[in-house]
């Protein structure tokens, strides 16, 4: 058993991750680490915490100690790593507005080749094909 990890809330903060509960738009991750530091200010242990929520013991203190580092911010996910979309949606609502309302039919590399020339935007075909083709 390691050391005792309790966290301490004012009312406002109580209050905030006691709404995170029923808060729509925001992940179950982000959800369940509110709950395990509401858990905390209650008085429970980390190993009765972990065992509530079928944690490893180990990530109810990373989430404890990130709430300390952190506050708030410290409950959401950082960014996932790798490289920024190259295309914004008005894009793609372009190259659908030309397919649409141009009498010449497209392939993919033209579609590239005209999102390059009049967006500034490179694509290749097939990165191009399938983001038209997840749209539908």
């Amino acid at each position: 058993m390691g050391a005792r990890l309790r966290l301490f809330l004012n009312a406002a903060e109580e209050r905030t991750l006691f709404e995170l509960r029923t808060a729509t738009t925001v992940p179950q991750r982000v959800k369940d680490r509110a709950t395990a530091v509401r858990l905390s200010h209650h008085g429970m242990y980390v190993e009765k915490i972990a065992a509530f929520l079928n944690w490893n013991e180990r990530t109810v203190r990373e989430t404890l100690q990130r709430w300390q580092a952190r506050g708030l911010g410290g409950l959401w996910d950082a960014p996932r790593p790798g490289a920024q979309r190259r295309w914004q949606p008005e894009d793609i609502a372009y190259l659908e507005a030309c397919l649409r309302d141009d009498q010449h039919t497209y392939n993919s590399q033209q579609l590239a080749h005209k999102l390059a020339t009049e967006r500034h935007v490179q694509l290749s075909a097939d990165h191009l094909r399938q983001v038209l083709k997840k749209k539908g």
